[in-house]
Parts: structure tokens; C-alpha cells; sequence
């Protein structure tokens, strides 16, 4: 089984901008309020005419760019999303379409915000085995377009967004040490869209009643997500057979500042070890861990030997977590 790593990083963020003081004349809310419960004090949207699989073929493109390969030597595009273009075919199709990726096999993977930890996994398990040698994951959200901008609770929240990580062989020692991967589906009701698919298809009613927007159980899925993201990272550097003093980033999904906060005090990490934008662009869901990801590393703040712990939770309800070396130079 080879080693495989991250060669290379993409992200791209629609242009419109929504700031707190745009909600308070939408919804009954203010900036200290949004910013004082969550962190966030703006995040962008997707214009009318944008659809996942925009965002994300250019998060894909930059991710190309940058590990210095072409879409026709990908093997492999996985697109974690719960925003799909349409129900069927998958994004991920469209992406390799617009990519010009014809040898790449294609499909999506939905576990809500932890789907781009999911993506890794999968196709780290590919590399590895030698079935295929390069491979991109894109996590990609457009939650704007399911978001009730009437209900303050959950308008709030979430933003759009798309990050993208080219993976491949790395030398031994070097790239992905470790996995931790979880689900409980007793709390699906947690968190989910209830309309759209087979258990309550679209109708006249379903959109009267607002079936199709999310639906969020704030106060359990804070518990949870307080619950698990500190526990899986210590899972995944127990895995590595690492501490967390061998920790030099954490790259968490970027939902609320409180939850963040929480894993930090518990890993007792110094907060300049912490990679944090979720006051510009808020909860992106797949999308969160990648453009962090791709951000510090651009800035040039991760360098090559660096111990990075990627760990996210979102519906299902699911979580994982990651442990890596990276190898890239700052490009």
C-alpha cells in the first residue's frame, strides 16, 4: 500500500458579498448578535446563474494549476456535496465534462460537512492500492439555494462556496497517516432537507409548506458537534500514533466559533495553530475544511514537514477526521 498526499489545492468563492448588516434589514437580527453566537460577519452567495458545478470546476481548475498536472491525467473525480446541480447525473459528471477529465471516473459523495474528509478517504484507498494514481475531490456547497432567508436561526449561517484538493504518490512517511471516519444516524433528523427525494417528493405542497429549505436543530447539533470534532482528531493522531503536541495545524470545518473553540481548549492548542476564516465566508459545509485548507496554504502558512489534523462534522449525523504531513511548497 503506497502513501498518498495532497499535490495540490483550489478553492474559488462566488464574488457577491452578504455582510450581517445586509441580514438585519432581511430578518429580525444584528451583527453582535450573528457575530457574538456563530463568528461569522459575512459570507458569499452564488449568483442566480451559478450552480454547484460552477463553483466548483474552478475550484478544481486552481487545484490543477497548482499540483502542475492536467484534468486528462486525473483518474478520479470525487465531488462531496449536498447541493447537487440536479438529482441525477451526478456533479461530479458535469465537473469532468467542463474539465475535459475524459479518463477520470466520476461520482458524488454526500455526508454534508464532512463530505470532503469523506471524499479524502475514498480516494486515498484508491492511490494506495494502486487502482489509480491521481485523483480530485472538490467539496462544493450552495447552500443559498435551499436557506430560508425568513427563518434567523439558520439564514445566518451559511454561505457558498468550493475547495479542491488533487491527490496522488508521496514519498513514505509523507501525505495521509491516518483516517477516523464516523456516523450516527439517530440524529439524521438533526439537521436535513426534508423535501426533494422519494421519502416527500416536490409538489405544490412540499413548497408551500417550505419543506425544501433546511432544517436545523441548533441546540443538538451544537451538543454534538462540541462532542465530536475534539474527539475524532485525538482519534485520528491515536491512529497516526501522534499527541497533540505533534500538531502545528488544525484545519476544523468552519460552522461556529464556540464549536472551534471547544476542540481547541480540549487538544490544547495555541490558537496561532488554528486556521480560521469563518468570519468572511461563514458555514460553506463540504466546502469549509478545503478553502482553509487551500487559503493557508497560498499564504504560505503551512510548510513542507507539517503536521495538519483536518476534522469536520455535518448531518447524517456524521464526522471525521484526518491527520496528514504535507509536502506542497507554497505556489
Amino acid at each position: 500500500m503506497g502513501s498518498v498526499g495532497i499535490i495540490g489545492t483550489g478553492a474559488y468563492l462566488p464574488e457577491k458579498v452578504l455582510t450581517n448588516a445586509d441580514l438585519e434589514k432581511m430578518v429580525d437580527t444584528s451583527d453582535e448578535w450573528i457575530v457574538s453566537r456563530t463568528g461569522i460577519r459575512e459570507r458569499r452567495i452564488a449568483a442566480d446563474d451559478q450552480a454547484s458545478s460552477d463553483l466548483a470546476v474552478e475550484a478544481g481548475r486552481r487545484a490543477l494549476e497548482s499540483a502542475g498536472i492536467r484534468a486528462k491525467d486525473l483518474d478520479l473525480i470525487i465531488v462531496a456535496t449536498v447541493t447537487p446541480d440536479m438529482s441525477f447525473p451526478a456533479t461530479a459528471c458535469l465537473v469532468q465534462d467542463q474539465l475535459g477529465a475524459d479518463r477520470a471516473a466520476t461520482f458524488d459523495l454526500s455526508a454534508a460537512c464532512t463530505g470532503f474528509l469523506y471524499g479524502l478517504s475514498v480516494a486515498t484507498q484508491f492511490i494506495s492500492n494502486g487502482m489509480y494514481r491521481h485523483a480530485l475531490v472538490i467539496g462544493v456547497d450552495c447552500l443559498s439555494k435551499i436557506t430560508d432567508f425568513t427563518d434567523r436561526n439558520t439564514c445566518v449561517l451559511f454561505g457558498d462556496g468550493a475547495g479542491a484538493a488533487v491527490l496522488g504518490p508521496v514519498d513514505e512517511g509523507k501525505g495521509f497517516l491516518s483516517f477516523e471516519l464516523g456516523g450516527d444516524g439517530s440524529g439524521g433528523h438533526l439537521l436535513k432537507q426534508p423535501a426533494g427525494g422519494s421519502r416527500i417528493p416536490a409538489s405544490a405542497q412540499s413548497v408551500e409548506d417550505r419543506l425544501h429549505f433546511i432544517s436545523m436543530n441548533g441546540r443538538e447539533v451544537f451538543k454534538f458537534a462540541v462532542r465530536v470534532l475534539g474527539s475524532s482528531a485525538e482519534e485520528a493522531l491515536r491512529k497516526a500514533g501522534m499527541t497533540k503536541e505533534d500538531v502545528d495545524f488544525l484545519i476544523p470545518h468552519q460552522a461556529n466559533t464556540r464549536i472551534i473553540d471547544t476542540a481547541v481548549q480540549r487538544l490544547g492548542l495555541s490558537p496561532d495553530k488554528v486556521v480560521i476564516n469563518l468570519d468572511r465566508y461563514g458555514n460553506m459545509s463540504s466546502a469549509s475544511i478545503p478553502v482553509a485548507l487551500d487559503e493557508a496554504a497560498r499564504r504560505g502558512s503551512i510548510k513542507p514537514d507539517d503536521t495538519l489534523v483536518l476534522v469536520g462534522f455535518g448531518g447524517g449525523m456524521t464526522w471525521g477526521a484526518a491527520v496528514l504531513k504535507w509536502i506542497m511548497e507554497t505556489k
